[in-house]
């Protein structure tokens, strides 16, 4: 599934996300990729280590959780410590597959892939993400605040930078649902469920217990905790 989540950060925490940014200290972004993807990577990142890092990881991982699209869609079990980004003139990061399993101690399976665009779309070119579904190749530039996630399986790429900076934050999620279409399945009733829950449709209630019920024990059933 590829899905778009708008305004995952508002106004002002991406003011102050970019203005941290413009004075951080940013290293090789191939120490952090798997040995397949280190070749083919080339832009900078925030140590994860850092304070700085640390304090955007927080942010961005905060607003996911209370974001009620991100949980319908993931389900999330785990998130991985969230990078930040830099691509300029030059930069590209060539079709790779993520890991699927992330961290040394604290393991994490890799099911979902995300990322936040911090810069807007207008202050670069080139920069798409480029992931392979099975509708072909789609080409993705959101403006700042806005979120893409897409299955971590997908074969994608981030285009060359031809001018400006691209500033991004990418994580990473295991989902309690495994497996990518019953996720969809999910997603899509969850969507329903929501609508008949919130709804003021004079609707009877035995329909919402209905899909109410269903959903839960779909969840129930497919889950992996």
């Amino acid at each position: 599934m590829l899905l778009e989540i708008k305004n995952l950060i508002d106004p002002k925490q991406l003011t102050i996300m970019r203005a941290a940014l413009s004075g951080g200290v940013f290293i090789d972004g191939s120490s952090s990729a798997g040995k397949s993807a280190a070749k083919v990577k080339v832009n900078t990142e925030i140590d994860q280590n850092s304070e700085m890092g640390q304090q955007l990881a927080k942010v961005m991982v905060g607003n996911l959780y209370a974001n009620q699209q991100f949980k319908d869609a993931c389900l999330p079990h785990k998130i991985a410590q969230p990078l930040f980004s830099r691509y300029q003139q030059g930069m590209k990061y060539g079709e790779h597959i993520d890991d699927p399993v992330m961290g040394d101690q604290a393991r994490l399976r890799c099911d979902i892939a995300m990322t936040l665009f911090i810069s807007d779309a207008n202050e670069y070119e080139g920069g798409e993400l480029s992931i392979h579904t099975t509708f072909g190749i789609q080409n993705i530039k959101l403006n700042a605040g806005n979120l893409i996630l897409y299955p971590a399986s997908s074969l994608h790429s981030v285009n060359e930078v031809t001018s400006g900076e691209r500033l991004v934050g990418v994580t990473w999620v295991q989902s309690m649902i495994a497996d990518t279409q019953k996720r969809e399945i999910l997603y899509e009733l969850s969507q329903a469920r929501n609508e008949l829950l919130f709804s003021e449709h004079n609707l009877k209630d035995s329909t919402v217990k209905q899909v109410d019920h269903a959903y839960t024990n779909l969840v129930r059933r497919w889950t992996q905790v």
